[in-house]
């Protein structure tokens, strides 16, 4: 294979991940819907072949690069996500507690923004479908970097993506949150009103997971089980500071990104700390990461310093 050394990073990555899932669903005893995981890894796997198919025929390196990430991040997300369901049930208090208080301090009250969003059924459902689109959004993003050749912005990207992830999903490990929807009832009414994307049954299903872990997993009803921080925020903020510099792409992009916290506030059913601390998290990540690739980068140039003098012999 033909691999940056950013992009060999996030392909080892999954590799440790694929495996410790492996290892906990055996142990655990976990069913598995083998064929819906299969097929979400075989579109991952894929577009990631062809992306590779690209580079070694040197067709198209753009699309090359463009292809190879988002097949990575596919298969990213799918073993990070069945990684944080091995968590469960949670080992460790939950804090959501502490945020409630943090929540009444600022006079925050998740069912009363619903309440405000339901009244005003247009906004609450703009920020439903809002809401629904973090994860295409870094898709775009993914293409967009690819397509205009900024290689390096685009495993920036990517490396922040993969780390702010895992140190999300390890943070809620030890100090796990589900957020109000796990806690509150909401009026029966209000999903009448407005789509809602955490409502009572998404709560109820968070209170049961938090106690009675997982028993059957499938990418059909996986749920996004981290409050703080707010992954959602991460992506967000991923997708403004990652965005290629081009006015079609920012005039879509940022627009959608600035509705985004109240988006995670209603319809994630979020407390108002997680979307602060998905901001932190960002930050460190991003800055963690650019280091990260700096290291890669300098190794990757000392490895090729190395073998020129043999490539050179062999050319010989």
């Amino acid at each position: 294979m033909r691999l940056f050394a950013a992009e060999r990073f996030v392909l080892g990555f999954i590799a440790i991940l694929f495996i410790i899932d492996a290892a906990l669903i055996a142990i655990k005893g976990i069913g598995v819907d083998y064929v819906g995981y299969f097929l979400c890894a075989l579109a991952g796997a894929g577009v990631f072949v062809l992306g590779q198919f690209y580079r070694k025929s040197g067709r198209d390196l753009r699309i090359a690069t463009a292809l190879i990430s988002s097949g990575l991040f596919i298969l990213f997300t799918l073993v990070a996500s069945v990684f944080n369901y091995m968590f469960l049930p949670v080992a460790f208090p939950t804090i959501d507690h502490v945020l409630f208080r943090v929540d009444a301090v600022f006079g925050y009250s998740w069912t009363g923004i619903v309440l405000w969003a339901a009244a005003h059924p247009w906004i609450g459902t703009i920020l439903f479908f809002v809401y629904a689109t973090s994860l295409p959004q870094l898709l775009v993003i993914v293409i967009a970097l690819g397509f205009t050749g900024k290689e390096r912005r685009l495993h920036h990207f990517l490396v922040t993506g993969v780390l702010g992830a895992f140190a999300s999903i390890v943070f809620w490990i030890f100090f796990p949150t589900f957020g109000p929807s796990a806690y509150v009832q909401l009026p029966q009414w209000i999903s009448q009103v407005i789509p809602m994307a955490v409502d009572n049954t998404y709560g109820q299903e968070l209170s049961r997971l938090t106690t009675q872990g997982v028993v059957y997993l499938s990418p059909k009803n996986a749920l996004g089980l981290i409050g703080f921080p707010s992954f959602h925020i991460v992506m967000a903020a991923m997708s403004v500071w990652f965005v290629p510099r081009h006015w079609a792409v920012m005039a879509v992009i940022l627009p959608v990104n600035l509705l985004m916290p109240l988006a995670v506030l209603v319809q994630g059913g979020h407390h108002l700390s997680d979307v602060f601390g998905g901001l932190v998290a960002f930050v460190i990540v991003c800055a963690a990461s650019a280091r990260l690739l700096n290291w890669l980068s300098a190794r990757e140039r000392a490895g090729e310093v190395t073998t020129s003098p043999a490539q050179i012999v062999a050319a010989e």
